[in-house]
């Protein structure tokens, strides 16, 4: 593993770039798809990466046929604008939806796509009630993954994913104001980010915008910076030797954590979420390294390098 601190100068556009990139419903899951299938492709993990190709096409296919949900409404996007996020994670009542259409089409796909072994574990969320799926849901949600239901967690995680990405496409960019507050997680639903992207598209090129693990929301992030503490100080930059991977790791001796960070410039493609998970040996080495992972992947249970 390599490292170096980063010291590079960046040119900014012109244009007065986005703070705010709102997930687009029509691209999201179908590219990371996408990208699931290509990095699967002679890769030591490659069936379980297949696996999340086939759910995160059922996560499109869900998401485009996701019916209306009950939305914040005017008076509380102002009072709460810039303060606190519109759709907070741990504390927005959820439709029943994200356990209904949505849940149900990524059961389907993992029944047929599981190994035998895993489809007993499965059953446990076939046959749940609304009432214990919220129980996990609120698990997942608080990033409690320490539970009986652990191995199926990232099943309902994917489908939560599905329902916030549903309504933060639903609002407008202008009611997701930055939380300057707390710059560090999601302006959109108040979670951590899964990974942070250097952009190349039009004026958000050469910024780097952090990636929300569970509505996709987007949100600007000075380069060199900690997402965990804000810290600007004992920043550096890992890599595995003999790779070009476009995803490095973002760590932060101030608070010993790290965070994943993509270059757009290295490979269009990439993509948070999908090259996360593609690049598992990279968490390794910087965690026996020291450093402590900042922001979770819900697709994956901590600790399992497999669905």
């Amino acid at each position: 593993m390599s490292a170096h601190t980063f010291a590079e100068n960046i040119v900014f556009n012109t244009d007065e770039p986005a703070r705010i990139i709102p997930p687009d419903p029509t691209r999201i899951f179908l590219r990371r798809a996408q990208r699931f299938e290509e990095l699967a492709v002679n890769h030591p993990l490659g069936e379980w990466l297949s696996f999340l190709a086939k759910l995160t096409h059922a996560q499109h296919a869900a998401l485009m046929q996701y019916s209306l949900v009950p939305l914040p409404g005017a008076s509380s996007l102002q009072r709460t604008r810039g303060t606190m996020p519109p759709l907070p994670a741990t504390s927005w009542p959820r439709d029943p939806s994200w356990h209904g259409s949505a849940l149900t089409s990524l059961l389907e796909v993992a029944e047929k796509s599981l190994p035998k072994t895993g489809l007993k574990q499965l059953r446990q969320l076939s046959d749940a009630s609304s009432q214990q799926l919220d129980v996990m849901a609120d698990h997942v949600l608080r990033g409690e993954y320490d539970t009986g239901h652990a191995a199926v967690l990232p099943i309902v995680a994917a489908a939560l994913q599905v329902y916030w990405t549903h309504m933060a496409s639903s609002l407008d960019s202008g009611d997701i104001p930055p939380l300057f507050d707390t710059p560090g997680v999601c302006p959109c639903c108040g979670s951590l980010p899964v990974a942070s992207i250097v952009r190349t598209d039009g004026p958000v090129t050469g910024l780097r915008y952090l990636h929300c693990s569970l509505c996709n929301t987007e949100w600007n992030l000075v380069r060199v910076k900690c997402a965990a503490c804000d810290s600007t100080a004992g920043i550096a930059y890992h890599s595995i030797d003999g790779r070009n991977d476009p995803i490095s790791a973002e760590t932060c001796d101030s608070c010993n954590s790290y965070l994943k960070i993509a270059y757009a410039a290295k490979d269009p493609e990439v993509d948070p979420v999908a090259d996360d998970l593609a690049t598992l040996s990279l968490d390794v080495l910087v965690d026996e390294a020291g450093y402590q992972r900042a922001g979770p992947n819900l697709l994956l249970v901590p600790g399992k390098a497999e669905a």
